[in-house]
C-alpha cells in the first residue's frame, strides 16, 4: 500500500527536517503543507526531500490540501514538531491490511532532554500518563499522536473536518463512524516546547478545558479564540 505522510507547518524551520527524516521509508511520499511561513521552513523541507505545497493557514486546511495532492491510499498526519517511530510504515500497512480498519494512532511521549526543570519533567511524565489514560478510557488520541486514515474511509467521512480547532478529535470521531480505529505500536516523539513555554500545568488545564468544550459542542470559533489568547 502506498502511504503519504502529510505534515502541516508554519514557521517550523528548526523542526521540520527531523519530522521529514522520521517519515522517510520505501513507498512513502512526504508532503509538507506550509501555511505561509516567514522563516526557511519551505527551503529546509525541500532540501530534506519533501514535496512542498503552500495553502491558506490553518491545520485543517493544510491537512486537506495535502490529502488532495496525493493519491496514496494510506494517510499519516504528522505534526511538524513530532517524529514518527521507526518501522511506522510497516505498522500502518499491517493495520490497514484489515479492510475493517478505518484508521489509527500511535502512542505518545515527549522528547527527553529538552531543557525542562525537574518539576517540569515530572509534569510532562504526568501528561504522558494522562494521554494514555484518555486514549484507553475515551478512545480519543490527539493529532500529536500521528493520526492515520484510510483514504476510502476518510472520503466516506467527508474529508478532513474544516474547523478552526480540534479538527483531530473531529477526524477521529468521523473515522470511527466508518470502521475500526486502532492503536498502532510505537510512540510518536513530540517536542514539549508549548508546555514549557506556557507552563505544564497551565497548558494541561487549557487542553482539558478545550476537550470539555468540544464534548459539550461549544461554538468552535469562540473556543479557538479563547484557546489562542
Amino acid at each position: 500500500m502506498q502511504l503519504a505522510v502529510v505534515i502541516p507547518a508554519l514557521d517550523e524551520a528548526d523542526r521540520i527536517r527531523a519530522a521529514i527524516e522520521s517519515a522517510r521509508a520505501p513507498g512513502v511520499e512526504v508532503l509538507v503543507v506550509d501555511g505561509g511561513s516567514r522563516d526557511a521552513t519551505r527551503e529546509v523541507a525541500r532540501a530534506a526531500g519533501a514535496r512542498v505545497l503552500v495553502s491558506e493557514p490553518g491545520r485543517a486546511r493544510q491537512l486537506a490540501a495535502g490529502t488532495e495532492a496525493t493519491a496514496a491510499e494510506g494517510l499519516v498526519f504528522l505534526h511538524a514538531d513530532s517524529r514518527l517511530p521507526p518501522g511506522f510504515a510497516g505498522a500502518v500497512r499491517r493495520a490497514l491490511a484489515d479492510p475493517a480498519v478505518a484508521g489509527g494512532a500511535f502512542g505518545f511521549r515527549f522528547e527527553r532532554g529538552a531543557g525542562a526543570s525537574r518539576a517540569a519533567a515530572l509534569g510532562l511524565r504526568v501528561v504522558e500518563a494522562g494521554v494514555a489514560l484518555r486514549v484507553a478510557l475515551l478512545g480519543l488520541p490527539y493529532g500529536d499522536q500521528a493520526l492515520v486514515a484510510r483514504r476510502a474511509a476518510l472520503e466516506r467521512a467527508g474529508g478532513v473536518p474544516q474547523v478552526p480547532i480540534l479538527e483531530d478529535l473531529d477526524l477521529v470521531a468521523a473515522l470511527r463512524r466508518t470502521g475500526r480505529f486502532v492503536a498502532l505500536p510505537g510512540e510518536v516523539v513530540t517536542s514539549p516546547r508549548r508546555y514549557l513555554a506556557r507552563g505544564v500545568t497551565r497548558t494541561w488545564l487549557r487542553n482539558a478545558a478545550a476537550l470539555a468544550g468540544w464534548r459539550l459542542g461549544l461554538d468552535r470559533a469562540r473556543l479557538a479564540a479563547w484557546y489562542r489568547r
